[in-house]
């Protein structure tokens, strides 16, 4: 069985890391680069930046905070936020991420998933999706949470496998920042229904929120923020954990 991986999230805004709920009502948390090199040391997997104002201002991902990541730490990265083109992606691989996380740009040109996986890979394409639950329907949203689609998220996730993304991030905006525990439900039907893995992210609260995304969530890896940038959790304890009850983890 593969290793369940451990992905701390840090959401930039201006050059900062920043945390909220429901997407909105932002805090500081610190300096990415120093923050990516502390996870990098104490056990993390892999990281993940978003520039979560990226799309809503119109600017391309900050392709010189990738170079200073990379000489930082030895582990895996994915960067996202403002990424629309071929030529974006170049810069950030380029730079030195590991992979590319798109969102925005997928849905309005669902075309892109495909020439990026063409260009350079099943394997460093992610398609981030953020839904919310509308009417008892999961609804695929935009820019940030900000605006709503009319696509369904599990008929998404599945055209955006057939195109060849290598992974999906889901977040259920339901369940962000508020710390009660992942979307399970909706998570254990997308590894269901797809092959490619599925990292849940939105709702990490304690240790035992992860052991449930595992066990009930059928997740790949577990995302999260706050209770990692403001210490609640540390990544060896929670490994231990998880480990404890026979999750395999890289310790």
């Amino acid at each position: 069985m593969l290793t369940k991986r451990i992905i701390p999230c840090l959401d930039i805004k201006n050059g900062r890391t920043v945390k909220g709920i429901n997407f909105v009502d932002l805090r500081d948390a610190g300096d990415p680069v120093e923050l990516a090199e502390i996870y990098a040391q104490t056990g993390a997997d892999e990281l993940v930046f978003l520039d979560i104002s990226a799309t809503e201002e119109g600017r391309r991902t900050m392709a010189d905070m990738v170079l200073r990541v990379a000489e930082k730490v030895n582990i895996p990265f994915t960067v996202g936020g403002g990424i629309s083109s071929v030529e974006d992606v170049d810069i950030l691989l380029h730079n030195g991420a590991d992979k590319v996380s798109i969102n925005s740009s997928a849905v309005k040109n669902p075309q892109l998933i495909n020439d990026l996986v063409a260009k350079f890979g099943s394997q460093c394409i992610v398609v981030a999706i953020d839904a919310k639950q509308i009417d008892g329907k999961w609804v695929v949203h935009l820019v940030g949470g900000k605006v709503p689609t009319e696509l369904n998220l599990f008929d998404w996730a599945k055209e955006v496998e057939q195109r060849g993304a290598g992974e999906i991030l889901f977040t259920s905006m339901d369940h962000d920042g508020t710390k009660d525990g992942f979307a399970n439900e909706a998570l254990a039907k997308l590894s269901t229904e797809l092959n490619i893995p599925i990292i849940a992210s939105g709702g990490a609260g304690k240790i035992q929120h992860f052991t449930d995304t595992f066990l009930k969530g059928k997740a790949d890896a577990a995302l999260a923020a706050s209770v990692f940038h403001f210490k609640e959790i540390e990544i060896k304890d929670l490994k231990e954990e998880l480990k404890r009850n026979n999750i395999p983890v890289r310790i």
